[in-house]
């Protein structure tokens, strides 16, 4: 049905690198074509990939981690794709890059990277463009 329907979509999603078919079918099928949400963010709190503060009063106990609270499979697809996306993709290696250089686990960064690949996905599916390495996104201010 997703390729009868939302074929363009699933064509601009597959433009990403590092983002596979079965994975731009799926978050698709779960978000709706992204039409659920305003923005990016909204989109990385469904799925559970953004980063939660363990807080107990005024003292902060434990380590931030992610939620966990959305989608288990799309995470876990965001996540196998992530490690292509650090060889292919350019803003995901730099991020990937970046985060290891700080000495932090390459678990996190690739958890990053998910976080990362979705941001794209969520602008090229809003957007109606394909993928564009050197696109620089410009935010009003």
């Amino acid at each position: 049905m997703v390729k009868q329907e939302q074929q363009s979509q699933l064509t601009l999603l597959k433009s990403i690198p590092g983002l596979g078919v079965k994975t731009a079918l799926f978050l698709i099928v779960v978000t709706d074509g992204v039409s659920k949400f305003e923005n990016a963010s909204e989109l990385c709190s469904y799925v559970g990939i953004t980063p939660t503060i363990r807080v107990s009063g005024s003292s902060v106990r434990g380590r931030s981690r992610i939620s966990k609270v959305g989608n288990r499979k799309l995470r876990n697809l965001l996540f196998l794709c992530s490690f292509s996306a650090c060889k292919h993709n350019k803003a995901c290696r730099e991020i990937y890059e970046r985060i290891t250089n700080k000495g932090k686990s390459k678990k996190l960064a690739l958890i990053a990277v998910s976080n990362k690949l979705l941001k794209q996905a969520f602008a090229i599916a809003k957007s109606g463009r394909p993928y564009d390495e050197m696109h620089v996104s410009v935010l009003p201010k």
